[in-house]
């Protein structure tokens, strides 16, 4: 039996919720959990990830066959879409609208001709062996042209007993033509197939915002051979990490590197959204998809074409139209008892008045189809994935990369943010500022033993400390015995004796007595300017004191400003620095409150109060050691996410570059994106309601609701589709 299997598909057929549940209906039969299914129902895209799943692709592809729709394998159907495609591939709905129309021209015309332009546009309900033949022909071709690729879908549906929008338009069209209205019956099937037309259209564009990313890197990059300096030209995906590549002034870089030789600007705004050019030299690194603006360069691969940081970042887009939006949720619930109990509306709509108020059955038929029309749910299904798709792409070409429609809805209800201070307040790159060496301890005796015992960690203090003690020209010794004291500091051995180092709190567990007082005198006044206290000592011993400080970023004060303004209620900094530190930063940037000394727990513990307090909490911090805080957050934000694949993988959304005021525009933006899904939602609502009241009144004609129900669809999508010209 297999176990974890994936299975990715392209769904011919695929176009509207009611797709998803009827395929969600038979693959039931094999796969016990729902979660197991992901749906993109923009791309056309079935994925399942199945434990203990023993069908076959084959068997999968033959199971989906039944429903009437057709599966491709992803890959195949990627291979097979980079082909040119046959013109009518390429045209086959435009042509078969064009000739609808051209159908209903004709039969409208010769109708006419013979009745009467008015008489021909207005009609009465009479029965089909009435009408005249000629106009009758083309009417039925316009019918015929129109549903062309409706009345297959409604065959299918029917057959599983799950009425859906090509249902309702077809038995609307057949009971049109019942009575006699075949210039309304070609109107329909006309309009509908011309709203369907527009509909792929304006998908495409939401559709086509996701495959641009996919542009940014070049296909083939210049190979050039160490030995020799001899250059090849070579397609990305051969391209082996460790390799040298030519880049030239106004070149994509192809893959992720490091500069080996050169120095540039390069242009990182289209995968992090940053204006201006980014400086970078020898052993700085580069990203695929961004441009060289200057000078040729030299770079050495640092990752394969499917590991590149944009690589990353696709894939996680792809991924996130999995992760559905709570209002794409609640649409597709409500289409999917809002529609059979349309329709039992409308069956009462034709039997109520002729069999309790004696009224005509024509006239009733007709009202019924009229509301048949009407109950299409199309623009309210459609409208919100493409809002959601819309404002993920346009928050990936600002530098914000968003995991899922859930997580771009999240950001509108915050009320409190807590941050992480170094590395997202500070610039994470602290230096050492004041070496204070106590009881006759010299100043690189006190940075030897430090670096000793710091050069086993990776925290930003540890390398300043390392940092320092190589400028001195001392050369830094590993310390045996290394233990790390979680929360507090280390100890071990160097030159022999065991040694101690750690934070303010660490100072009175381990020493005593006089020795104490001026080390926490000292301690204090570094703490008061702002400098994190580093102290060294040997048993009950203080050797001296380190005070490391981080530099703010310049762009945190305003950028806490501008959430204030925004309405976030309550700004919290989180940090595991000590008190004096914390509040002097605190003061500079002006945050609302802040917790120091915090250990990891801790850290949960505040975001768990916050949580209670305000409900809806983002945590913000590098992606990596913040990482149990932003899971118990409502909403996780990693900072800096460019180049670090931890970050991206961590977070619900990821910063691209370190730039706080991405946060103020993330939360407007997405403010915005669910504004205009309850503006879609409210106006496909309310369109229903209107067009349902004219046609209960005798009012509304069927060209009238369908005309309506296309408008509406366009108008949603192109609300939607504003999203996608939303820049910072």
């Amino acid at each position: 039996m297999n176990k974890n299997r994936r299975f990715e598909f392209k769904i011919i057929g695929m176009d509207c919720a009611e797709e998803v549940a009827i395929l969600k209906h038979t693959l039931a039969k094999y796969i016990s959990d729902e979660k197991d299914l992901g749906f993109d129902l923009l791309n056309g895209k079935l994925t399942i990830e199945a434990n203990h799943i023993v069908l076959q692709e084959s068997q999968l592809i033959q199971a989906i066959q039944k429903t009437g729709m057709h599966a491709i394998p992803w890959e195949t159907y990627i291979t097979e879409s980079q082909m040119p495609k046959s013109f009518w591939g390429s045209y086959n709905r435009l042509i078969m609208t064009l000739l609808s129309a051209v159908f209903l021209l004709l039969g409208y015309l010769l109708h006419a001709m013979q009745h009467g332009f008015l008489e021909a546009l207005i009609g009465k309900e009479t029965m089909w062996f009435t009408f005249p033949v000629t106009s009758m022909v083309f009417y039925f071709l316009s019918v015929l042209t129109g549903g062309w690729f409706i009345f297959p879908k409604a065959l299918t549906a029917l057959k599983h007993l799950r009425p859906d929008m090509n249902l309702l338009m077809t038995i609307a069209v057949i009971g049109a033509m019942s009575i006699g209205q075949w210039f309304e019956a070609a109107t329909v099937a006309f309009l509908f197939s011309l709203a369907l037309l527009l509909e792929t259209w304006s998908v495409g564009r939401a559709r086509q915002a996701i495959r641009s990313l996919l542009e940014l890197a070049p296909k083939t990059a210049r190979v050039m051979c160490l030995k020799d300096r001899k250059i090849e030209e070579k397609p990305v995906d051969a391209i082996k990490v460790g390799e040298n590549l030519i880049i030239r002034p106004g070149e994509k870089i192809p893959l992720d590197g490091l500069i080996s030789k050169g120095q540039t600007h390069i242009n990182q705004a289209p995968i992090t959204g940053e204006s201006m050019p980014i400086p970078k030299q020898e052993d700085d690194e580069v990203y695929a998809g961004t441009i060289n603006e200057e000078g040729s360069i030299e770079v050495r691969v640092t990752k394969a074409a499917s590991d590149t940081t944009l690589a990353h970042i696709i894939h996680r887009i792809e991924e996130a139209q999995a992760h559905r939006a709570h209002a794409e949720q609640w649409v597709d619930t409500f289409a999917r008892y809002y529609t059979p109990l349309m329709i039992l509306l409308a069956v009462a709509i034709v039997l109520i008045p002729p069999l309790f108020f004696q009224q005509p059955w024509l006239r009733w038929f007709y009202e019924g189809l009229v509301i048949l029309v009407i109950a299409c749910p199309c623009a309210l299904v459609i409208s919100t994935p493409v809002s959601i798709v819309a404002g993920l792409s346009s928050a990936a070409r600002n530098g914000v990369l968003v995991k899922g429609g859930i997580y771009l809805e999240l950001p509108a209800k915050l009320l409190a943010i807590a941050f992480d201070k170094t590395g997202t307040l500070t610039q994470g790159k602290p230096e050492v500022q004041q070496i204070i060496p106590l009881n006759n301890h010299t100043d690189k005796t006190l940075l030897n033993v430090a670096a000793a015992l710091e050069s086993n960690s990776e925290h930003p203090i540890a390398h300043a400390i390392c940092q320092r003690a190589k400028k001195e020209g001392i050369t830094i010794q590993s310390a045996e015995s290394f233990k790390a004291k979680k929360g507090k500091g280390a100890e071990g051995y160097v030159n022999g004796n065991l040694y101690w180092l750690g934070s303010h709190r660490l100072l009175h567990e381990k020493s005593n007595g006089q020795a104490v007082k001026i080390a926490h005198e000292k301690a204090m006044q570094l703490e008061a300017s702002g400098q994190t206290v580093i102290i060294v000592g040997r048993d009950n011993h203080v050797c001296g004191l380190i005070g490391v400080a981080d530099t703010i970023r310049e762009e945190a004060s305003g950028a806490i400003q501008q959430l204030k303004l925004i309405g976030i209620k309550k700004l919290f900094m989180l940090t595991g620095d000590n008190e004096g530190t914390a509040k002097a930063i605190a003061s500079t940037i002006g945050v609302d409150a802040f917790k120091s000394e915090l250990l990891p727990e801790d850290k949960i513990n505040h975001i768990k109060l916050l949580k209670n307090e305000y409900k809806t909490v983002a945590m913000i911090g590098d992606g990596i050691n913040d990482a149990p805080a932003m899971a118990t957050a409502s909403l996780g934000i990693a900072m800096g996410a460019i180049g670090s694949d931890v970050a991206i993988e961590t977070a619900d959304i990821a910063l691209m570059t370190d730039d706080l005021t991405k946060l103020a525009w993330l939360i407007e933006h997405s403010r915005r994106t669910v504004q205009i899904i309850k503006q879609n939602i409210i106006f496909s609502l309310l369109i229903k309601a209107v067009f349902l009241t004219l046609a209960i009144s005798g009012i509304a004609t069927l060209w009238m609701a369908i005309a309506a129900d296309m408008g509406a669809s366009l108008i949603v999508i192109s609300n939607g589709l504003r999203l996608l010209r939303v820049n910072q």
